[in-house]
């Protein structure tokens, strides 16, 4: 069964969903709660990332200032790159919008699996692996959401 998808704004009355009017859910959080959770999401992504990244990197070991300025620079980048992608992704069709989130997806987990030292071949393979999956899932999804002009069906 299809569902009416949120507007993200204030509620201004029903909607028609496939011939009967469905009230529109309530939006719970002010707009100044979705700012913040617009940054505050892919930072904490990004933390969690860089951290990752630099606990991998150091293979056990000590943390060093190296291993810190690593991961630091390693949430930096995450972050840039993770709103650089979601600014371009909106203007693009949903193929080039899936495209784009599976590069991202993909050059992420093979940027993570090139830290412990594997063979480049595999960390390639593995990453190309993700890729397919996060733009088939988003194509999919993208495709059975929007009408052929790229517009949310109601």
């Amino acid at each position: 069964m299809a569902q009416a998808l949120p507007t993200g704004g204030a509620s201004t009355g029903p909607t028609r969903t496939r011939g009967r009017t469905a009230p529109e859910p309530p939006d719970v959080f002010s707009e100044r709660t979705h700012k913040v959770a617009r940054w505050a999401a892919p930072l904490a992504a990004g933390l969690v990332y860089g951290y990752w990244a630099a606990s991998i990197r150091r293979h056990g070991g000590p943390i060093t200032g190296w291993n810190l300025l690593f991961g630091f620079l390693t949430v930096l980048a995450f972050v840039v790159l993770y709103a650089v992608v979601r600014a371009v992704a909106q203007r693009l069709p949903r193929e080039g919008h899936a495209v784009l989130w599976g590069a991202f997806a993909g050059s992420a987990l093979g940027f993570l699996y090139a830290q412990s030292g594997v063979a480049m071949f595999t960390c390639v393979v593995v990453s190309l692996l993700l890729a397919a999956a996060v733009f088939a899932m988003l194509f999919y999804c993208y495709y059975t959401h929007e009408d052929a002009t790229g517009h949310h069906m109601a």
